[in-house]
């Protein structure tokens, strides 16, 4: 009998631990995106006060959790006219002997397009969904592998700028590493993961499902269907209006886009009310942490799994 005892005390001590566990996380996820949100980062248009704020921010997150610049600085900087706009690159080496030279990006774009029409006296579009919601999923798994040390590959930790000028800041870096030589596996980027899609719907979608068999693989690794189609994606032109596209371009490798906004479950794209309190904490910090196997089995499979398909 006291042995039982022990044991359900075990159990509920653990479960509790594991609750207070997410809680903080949830909390820590809601206290980056509602800076990254803030007005007083005025809707983080390029070459604004309110983006050169949201990238020191970043690089604070990343050199807390001690991520290496994989440049001399974070920061990739390029030119459009006349304004400077710049790519935050952090970097964690892959530990295998042999397949630290091959490379993971994990990506989002961290700016916004600044002001939008009126709306009650407001017209900062402070872009919570649109894209500090990827911005923070990014950082919370660059944190995640930094503590963990558990990758065999190398990762990059992408946040770019001037993606609403038409991906001008992952078109800059994916040529620059491509000049480099970058041995590149794959790309993900993370676009608008801030509401959960219907209960009837797999969890998120992948821009260019058929392109490869990234989508087969993650939910593999994850051990569960996580990523699945949206039909009307061909439609929207999604796989070539996000940042995984100049890579595809570039590399010619798996490099896909993944939201859960589908355009009937958030009604505030590129709005003024694209706020803090629309974002569904609960959603993303279960997306981010489900998306955790599959990232691992990606990054750490001994041979590379993913590949192109014919279409």
């Amino acid at each position: 009998m006291k042995e039982i005892i022990i044991i359900l005390c075990l159990v509920l001590f653990l479960g509790c631990k594991g609750t207070a566990s997410t809680s903080a996380q949830l909390s820590e996820i809601r206290r980056n995106l509602s800076y990254l949100a803030s007005d007083n980062l005025l809707g983080r248009q390029t070459g604004s006060i309110g983006l050169e704020k949201a990238a020191v921010y970043i690089e604070e997150v990343f050199k807390d959790h001690n991520i290496e610049p994989y440049f001399e600085t974070y920061r990739d900087s390029f030119h459009l006219n006349d304004l400077v706009g710049y790519n935050l690159v952090g970097y964690i080496e892959g530990n295998d002997p042999t397949l630290k030279d091959e490379f993971v990006i994990l990506g989002a774009h961290y700016d916004h397009i600044g002001q939008g029409s009126e709306v009650n006296s407001d017209v900062i579009a402070n872009g919570a969904n649109d894209d500090a919601s990827g911005t923070v999923a990014v950082l919370e798994w660059a944190k995640f592998f930094s503590k963990t040390k558990q990758t065999k590959r190398s990762i990059l930790f992408t946040l770019f700028d001037a993606e609403e000028m038409g991906l001008k800041g992952s078109e800059h870096l994916a040529r620059r590493l491509k000049a480099e030589n970058l041995n590149l596996y794959t790309m993900i980027n993370i676009e608008m993961i801030g509401v959960p899609r219907a209960k009837t719907q797999i969890m998120a979608y992948i821009t260019g499902f058929n392109k490869s068999n990234i989508a087969d693989k993650l939910n593999s690794y994850a051990g569960q269907d996580i990523i699945g189609i949206f039909p009307q994606e061909k439609q929207f032109q999604l796989f070539m209006r996000s940042d995984n596209y100049p890579f595809f371009n570039e590399f010619n490798i798996p490099a896909h886009a993944i939201s859960t906004f589908d355009f009937s479950n958030f009604d505030y794209y590129h709005h003024v009310d694209d706020e803090v309190d629309k974002m569904n904490f609960g959603h993303m910090t279960s997306f981010i942490n489900t998306m955790i196997p599959a990232l691992e089995g990606m990054i750490n499979a001994p041979t590379q799994e993913i590949r192109l398909t014919d279409e």
